[in-house]
């Protein structure tokens, strides 16, 4: 029996999402003793090992990555990899609850997005639940105590950004296949580290600590214990990149986005379990705000879709 449409995008987009919570895990492991550009470099080509070698195979080889609009496909990956670059240095820095919490607006600016860029109708009820999502982000940044972390700053930039890659992948997803962007993805991500690598590979420039000690280490040899957490990364990446990819293909942004929560709920969990983090109450308040929101958008959703279906 043949998947729904809409079934085989949301779990997609669900797997997607526990995919790029490992991956996040991953990068905040690596993060106290790699340069930035390096574990972007060794994530992208094993990635694209994954997708050229198994991917592209089983889903029809290479008139899969052929493509009439290269500009979208430009337009999309540059977005990509700023978002990542974003988010990866946030996480030398975060919490990783905290930080997938704040970068998890982004599923409600898709929401938002969806609106002026795609043209979906979005109702008042679900404009409520995106404001209350970003009320969330707002608590999280702990309005009066006089502190604003850069760091959680690029996670919100970080979170525009990826927002905007969604709806780039909706319009190229009409004509293009899910393994042709994640491709044209990973070869971004790997000319961007090989470009700032050749830049500040050597440490010249290399400071002590902090986010600018993350981008400006040199690069080490890894040893055989951290290449089994860069596969980890790299495989993750390479497979949530082309299930995501396939989501927004199949389902409507507005509909798709909410089951990307999944990674922050994931995030909390890796966050204990490998870190030893655990949020604060003021953090847990801003994962609620944002969490409710998003599955309150969730239940509308399905609420609207069964109207849809009744008045068919």
């Amino acid at each position: 029996m043949a998947i729904p449409r809409t079934a085989l995008g949301i779990g997609s987009a669900a797997l997607a999402a526990a995919l790029f919570s490992v991956g996040d895990m991953a990068v905040k492991f690596l993060a106290g003793g790699y340069a930035l550009h390096q574990v972007l470099m060794i994530r992208a080509l094993l990635a694209l090992v994954l997708v050229v070698g198994l991917i592209l195979p089983l889903t029809g080889g290479w008139g899969q990555i052929r493509t009439r609009r290269p500009g979208l496909h430009l337009l999309r990956t540059t977005l990509m990899v700023t978002s990542n670059l974003m988010f990866f240095m946030c996480l030398a820095m975060l919490p990783l609850a905290e930080a997938v919490a704040i970068f998890f607006v982004a599923p409600l600016l898709i929401t938002a997005f969806s609106a002026p860029l795609l043209g979906e109708r979005i109702g008042p009820r679900r404009w409520i639940a995106v404001g209350v999502g970003l009320l969330g982000v707002v608590v999280m940044q702990r309005p009066g105590s006089g502190v604003v972390q850069p760091a959680a700053l690029l996670a919100v930039a970080a979170a525009t950004f990826y927002a905007l890659v969604h709806m780039v992948t909706r319009r190229l997803g009409v004509t293009d296949t899910a393994p042709a962007m994640a491709l044209s993805a990973q070869l971004g991500f790997i000319l961007t580290a090989a470009a700032v690598g050749l830049t500040l590979g050597d440490g010249s420039y290399a400071q002590d600590s902090g986010m600018l000690a993350f981008l400006t280490r040199p690069w080490v040899w890894p040893p055989a214990g951290d290449w089994l957490v860069f596969l980890l990364l790299g495989l993750s990446n390479g497979a949530g990149a082309v299930l995501i990819g396939q989501a927004y293909r199949l389902c409507e942004a507005g509909l798709v986005a909410p089951f990307e929560y999944v990674s922050l709920l994931m995030a909390v969990f890796w966050g204990a379990a490998i870190f030893a983090e655990w949020p604060d109450a003021v953090t847990w308040t801003g994962i609620a705000l944002i969490l409710g929101g998003g599955l309150y958008m969730m239940w509308r959703e399905s609420v609207l879709a069964r109207r849809a279906r009744g008045q068919a």
